[in-house]
């Protein structure tokens, strides 16, 4: 069964035997979910390095996103050989929103930034994700303090999948120095002060002092910044 291999995994912190154990043999689909991050830069060194063809790599475009997270999406592809598949928004719900309520309707109220999250990438997910027994994803517990609850291993319920969270106990300090270590390419972003980074007219960098999400959806309040793709 899956959630015995997986519970296994929480005992091991060798990231690269563990994707390679639940690879060879877990049952059904497993998905890993990529947006260019360095977290997830370093699970896709792991899953591309080791070839394992087992563990779908994708990502969600969202059509907004910053150059520089194309530029190493493209870096990736080349680097490794292989290919990312990628969602996108449906094209007539975003034509709809677009012509409603204008180009950027998310700095008006939480509600129409919500919205644009949903058709952007909610629901995109929601299709790649489709017949999935085990999501890997990049969060870390110091991503949000609304994630220490977080398991390595849990039964996501929305998404009716295991989901598995390698890196969550990993400090920024450990993800920095495994990407150096094996040049691992890398969002340049991250060395202008961008630590978590998302669609372009909704992230910036974060300033010295402040908060780790401090970057993402700025206007909003602190205590709500979530898109909805981890519930």
């Amino acid at each position: 069964m899956n959630i015995e291999i997986l519970n296994k995994l929480t005992q091991n912190q060798d990231i690269a035997q563990n994707l390679k154990v639940l690879s060879e043999n877990a049952t059904g689909k497993i998905v890993f979910s990529t947006s260019f991050g360095i977290e997830d830069q370093l699970i896709t060194d792991v899953i591309f390095s080791q070839k394992l063809k087992n563990i779908e790599v994708f990502t969600l475009d969202t059509g907004r996103l910053f150059q520089e997270t194309y530029a190493t999406w493209h870096k990736t592809e080349l680097h490794y050989n292989q290919k990312i598949k990628s969602f996108y928004p449906n094209t007539e719900d975003l034509e709809i929103f677009i012509n409603e309520r204008g180009i950027n309707p998310f700095y008006e109220s939480q509600e129409l930034r919500k919205q644009c999250c949903y058709i952007r990438k909610v629901e995109p997910l929601q299709r790649a994700l489709k017949d999935t027994k085990v999501w890997i994803t990049g969060l870390r517990a110091e991503h949000s303090p609304n994630r220490n609850s977080i398991e390595t291993v849990q039964w996501d319920e929305q998404y009716q999948l295991y989901k598995y969270n390698p890196l969550l106990h990993w400090t920024s300090d450990e993800v920095k120095e495994y990407v150096n270590s094996k040049g691992i390419p890398y969002n340049v972003l991250h060395d202008k002060g961008f630590i978590s980074i998302g669609c372009a007219p909704c992230t910036r960098a974060v300033k010295e002092g402040e908060d780790f999400r401090a970057g993402r959806w700025w206007w909003e309040d602190a205590s709500k910044k979530e898109c909805g793709l981890h519930g």
